[in-house]
């Protein structure tokens, strides 16, 4: 009877996982296995909400593997040492995993597949976390996208692989003498305390997740995308996205049906959409391709900007007391939830480093810290991207000015009066700018403005010319 091994990693479902249903239609018998490596556990970027969310959804597919006959073994310890153990305890013939594109994961793949091979075991790792690998698509020169805009296009003119299906029950379960430690309770446990409630996890509550944004909000999501306060404006997906919790084929053939279905208007909300899911797997390639870019600016001469801002302005900026209400909101929130809206990432991402002139690589691993949907490829290129040391064709001179974002964004205060309580009694005239009326805000303990932000803008753009030795007239959103 040929054994197969599952390593589940990040793919904590049962629906639309390659490695698993190749393992499952190749062996007589599945062995579902996740081992919980030391090495990550003791990642500097590893936070505790991410960490609390995948426990929750590895429990949720321990349960749902569990409903279909199979039992998910969980081991600790580094996985080229337990995988070959496990391996040859059950008689296993190969390994089989979905592939990931994290330095750090490409490293443990490699010493993964050397200490199979030297045990006579096979190892295979298969494409399920993105549509597209970074290898698929190509520039006319043979080498990787490294703007966008192409990527897209050429990224929309290739079919999309259907859903795989759902993985049956098991005919021969492992037996119940192959040991397995139970999943941790909580990240407490691992040494992460959890400081917040965390929504919702595992695939049932990824597929309610999708199944909800595309009944309606995602015909509106082009227009109320950029709105913190609407609660239905984004989908929510993406720490299920991050864990695996739903397949990506999954998401794109549920988002062409909608798109089908879509009433007047509404398709162009599905484009906008799917743009933002190419977003995802344009910043996976961009790390699988240049792996440089977890710590390092992808454009190596930014490695020479000389960053001026000070600690206390970053602790200002962790605590949400700068003094600029969108952006304190924005982060008291991400403090209090682990959730942060897009608009507002690029807000405070731009903010850290335009206005406050603190490397953009502080923010990063704070963001790494704090984010449920904690995903490295995604958060370093957006804070690149915000930086103007990234990928963006439209670089360093693109400077938002937080309270302009505001007034466009939230122009009635609803979300600043939600996370910054001191402002909340506040017109709306007042509610970006409290600082216009000194007399009536100095009451409320709120904070004046650490900076100016119109000589800080200048400031930033100084920086950046004396690394790219030429001046540049500067772009304020």
């Amino acid at each position: 009877m040929q054994t197969i091994l599952h390593w589940f990693r990040r793919d904590l479902r049962i629906t639309d996982n390659t490695a698993l249903h190749e393992a499952a239609t190749r062996g007589q018998r599945l062995v579902p296995v996740y081992v919980l490596d030391p090495a990550q556990l003791a990642r500097e970027d590893l936070g505790a909400a991410s960490l609390t969310f995948g426990l929750k959804s590895l429990e949720s597919l321990r349960a749902n593997l569990e409903a279909l006959g199979h039992r998910l073994i969980v081991r600790h310890g580094s996985p080229h040492e337990e995988l070959p153990k496990l391996a040859r305890e059950v008689d296993a013939a190969a390994v089989l995993a979905n592939r990931e594109y994290e330095p750090g994961w490409v490293a443990t793949d490699r010493k993964v597949a050397s200490a199979l091979y030297a045990a006579g075991i096979g190892f295979e790792l298969f494409k399920d976390r993105v549509v597209r690998d970074g290898s698929e698509l190509l520039t006319g020169q043979g080498k990787p996208y490294t703007v966008f805009t192409p990527y897209s296009k050429a990224w929309r003119t290739h079919p999309i692989a259907a859903p795989v299906s759902k993985l049956k029950r098991a005919v021969n379960p492992v037996p119940q003498t192959v040991h397995s430690e139970p999943v941790p309770r909580d990240s407490a446990s691992l040494g992460h305390p959890c400081p917040h409630a965390i929504p919702p996890a595992g695939e049932h509550a990824a597929l309610e997740a999708l199944k909800a944004f595309l009944k309606g909000p995602v015909y509106q999501y082009d227009r109320a995308r950029d709105f913190p306060a609407e609660a239905t404006g984004t989908s929510r997906l993406s720490p299920h996205l991050n864990w695996g919790t739903v397949g990506i084929r999954t998401v794109m053939s549920r988002l062409q049906t909608a798109r089908a279905e879509a009433p007047p208007g509404g398709e162009r909300g599905c484009i906008v959409w799917e743009t933002e899911l190419i977003w995802r797997e344009f910043y996976s390639q961009i790390l699988a391709s240049f792996p440089h870019v977890a710590t390092s600016c992808f454009r190596p001469e930014y490695a020479a900007l000389k960053w001026e801002g000070t600690d206390a302005w970053f602790e200002a900026w962790c605590a949400g007391r700068t003094g600029f209400p969108i952006v304190d909101s924005a982060m008291r929130c991400l403090n209090a939830t682990g959730i942060m809206h897009n608009r507002l990432r690029m807000i405070v991402a731009m903010f850290l480093t335009k206005d406050l002139l603190i490397s953009w690589q502080r923010g990063e691993r704070y963001f790494m810290h704090r984010l449920l949907d904690a995903d490295l490829a995604a958060n370093s290129g957006g804070w690149q991207w915000s930086a103007g040391c990234g990928t963006d064709a439209a670089p360093y001179f693109r400077i938002f000015n937080p309270t302009t974002q505001g007034l466009k964004f939230d122009p009635d205060g609803q979300f600043v009066r939600e996370w910054v309580p001191e402002l909340r009694s506040l017109p709306a005239d007042l509610i970006h700018e409290p600082w216009s009326n000194p007399v009536l805000t100095a009451s409320t303990g709120y904070p004046r403005p650490i900076v100016d932000h119109g000589v800080q803008r200048n400031r930033c753009l100084a920086m950046f010319q004396a690394v790219k030795g030429k001046p540049a007239a500067g772009e304020t959103e």
